[in-house]
């Protein structure tokens, strides 16, 4: 029912900026709270960004600065723009959507970022 799909993801060179799309297949997109989560091969997922439903926004203290959450509502849509990326950014990142008051969980298949030195 519920499906998130990113896209976005690629090779880019350090230093260079990326921005990753989350489309979110809900019926009321507003009523959700967004995120995006990393997670690199034999570590745990890590919280990157998020934005909530009435859009305050919280960053990991690694992207603070360099990357940016956003939401539009209209296209149902979260974004991360990634500036001045640097290699230890390189991973999968996940969208993450959380419905208001159930506090139910959807998650998308993810998208590689790899950046390179």
């Amino acid at each position: 029912q519920v499906q998130l799909v990113e896209s976005g993801g690629g090779l880019v060179q350090a230093g260079g900026s990326l921005r990753l799309s989350c489309v979110a297949s809900v019926n009321i997109f507003s009523t959700y709270d967004m995120a995006w989560h990393r997670q690199v091969p034999g570590k745990q997922r890590e919280l990157v960004a998020s934005i909530t439903a009435t859009t305050t926004t919280t960053y990991s203290e690694s992207v603070k600065g360099r990357f940016t959450i956003s939401r539009d509502n209209a296209k149902k849509t979260v974004y991360l723009q990634m500036n001045s990326v640097k290699p230890e950014d390189t991973a999968v990142y996940y969208c993450n959507a959380r419905k208001l008051l159930t506090f139910k969980d959807y998650w998308g298949q993810g998208t590689q970022v790899t950046v390179s030195s």
